[in-house]
C-alpha cells in the first residue's frame, strides 16, 4: 500500500543522468522555449543549449543535460547546414518571412543562369554584413533589441565561410513570385536570411528568406535528433556524457594512476593533440576535456571530480 504523503507535494524526481539532448526543434518557438519545455520533461534545472535557432526555423539544437551543460562552450560547432527556401521579388525588413516588405520587384524576368552566377559569388570565404536583426552586440546592447527600439543598425562585415550553397530547386508557380530550394553548408556565423538577402539584391530583385531547417550542427545530425513530444512522452538522452565527448573532441586514453591526477584536477604530459580533447579512464568514462600547453595537459573541465 503506498505511503500517505501528508504534504500533498508531488514526490521529486531523480536528476537525469548527464549527456546531450538533441532537439529537432519545431517552428515558432525560440531555442529558450525548447530549453523550457525539455526542463519540464527532464526533470531538472540544468539544462542549457549551445548556439540559438531562429523562431521560424526548425532542425537540430543541441541541449546540454546536468553536468553536459560544461561541455556547450567548448563544443566544436563551427559548421552547419541549412535546407532553406529563398524568396526572390521582395526584400524585407528582417531579411525573413517574419518581417515587412520594404521592396518589390518582379523576379520572372531573372534567367537561371543569373540565379547560378549569383549563387556562386557567394560561395567560399566572403564577407558578410549580418542582418540587422541579428543578436551580434552594437554597443553591449543586442542589435535586434536595438531595431526594436526603432534605432538604425548599421553591422560592419565580417569574414564567413560558404562552403556548399547548393540549389536544388527553382520553383515558378506564383505570378511575381520566385521560390529557390537550396542546401547551404556554412561555418559558424554565417547568416542564411543575410545570404538570402544578398542573393536577391545581386539579383537587382530583393529576396527574403522563407523557410530554414537546420540538419547538422558539427558533428550532431538530424538522425539523432528527437522532437520534444517524443521527449515529452519517453524522457531520455540522446547521447550519454561519454558518448557525447567521444562525438566531439579527439580522444585520450589514460591509465589508472593518471585518471586519479585529472581528477583531482592534476596536469598530465602532454598528448601531442591539437585544440581540446576528451579524457577517459580505463573504464571508458570521460573524466575531463583538457588541451596541451607548454607546462603539461591542463584540464579545461573536470567532468568526473575525486
Amino acid at each position: 500500500m503506498p505511503r500517505p504523503n501528508p504534504s500533498g507535494r508531488r514526490p521529486s524526481r531523480p536528476a537525469p543522468p548527464p549527456g546531450l539532448l538533441i532537439v529537432d526543434k519545431p517552428g515558432g518557438m525560440t531555442s529558450h522555449d525548447v530549453v523550457a519545455r525539455a526542463r519540464r520533461a527532464m526533470g531538472t534545472r540544468k539544462v542549457g543549449h549551445a548556439g540559438t535557432l531562429d523562431p521560424m526555423a526548425t532542425g537540430v539544437l543541441v541541449l546540454g543535460i546536468e553536468r553536459a551543460t560544461k561541455l556547450l562552450g567548448h563544443l566544436a560547432l563551427d559548421r552547419k547546414t541549412y535546407l532553406a527556401t529563398i524568396r526572390l521579388g521582395a526584400s524585407t525588413t528582417t531579411d525573413d518571412a517574419e518581417g515587412e516588405v520594404v521592396s518589390r520587384a518582379d523576379p520572372s524576368v531573372v534567367a537561371d543562369a543569373d540565379i547560378e552566377a549569383a549563387i556562386a559569388a557567394l560561395t567560399g570565404d566572403i564577407q558578410q554584413v549580418p542582418s540587422a536583426v541579428s543578436a551580434v552586440k552594437v554597443g553591449g546592447k543586442r542589435a535586434y533589441a536595438r531595431v526594436r527600439a526603432g534605432e538604425q543598425v548599421d553591422l560592419p562585415p565580417r569574414p564567413v565561410t560558404v562552403y556548399r550553397f547548393d540549389l536544388l530547386a527553382t520553383r515558378r508557380e506564383e505570378p511575381g513570385e520566385v521560390d529557390l530550394d537550396v542546401m547551404i553548408d556554412c561555418s559558424s556565423g554565417t547568416y542564411v536570411r543575410a545570404l538570402a538577402r544578398d542573393l536577391g539584391g545581386a539579383l537587382g530583385v530583393g529576396g527574403h528568406l522563407v523557410a530554414l531547417r537546420r540538419t547538422t550542427v558539427g558533428p550532431f545530425t538530424l538522425a539523432s535528433a528527437r522532437t520534444l513530444d517524443d521527449v515529452e512522452r519517453e524522457p531520455g538522452l540522446s547521447l550519454s556524457l561519454d558518448e557525447a565527448v567521444a562525438a566531439a573532441f579527439p580522444r585520450r586514453d589514460v591509465d589508472a594512476g593518471e585518471a586519479a591526477a585529472v581528477r583531482h584536477g592534476q596536469r598530465l604530459p602532454t598528448a601531442g593533440i591539437r585544440g581540446t580533447y576528451g579524457v577517459f579512464d580505463p573504464q571508458g568514462h570521460a573524466l575531463a576535456l583538457a588541451t596541451d600547453t607548454r607546462e603539461g595537459a591542463r584540464p579545461v573541465v573536470v567532468l568526473a571530480p575525486a
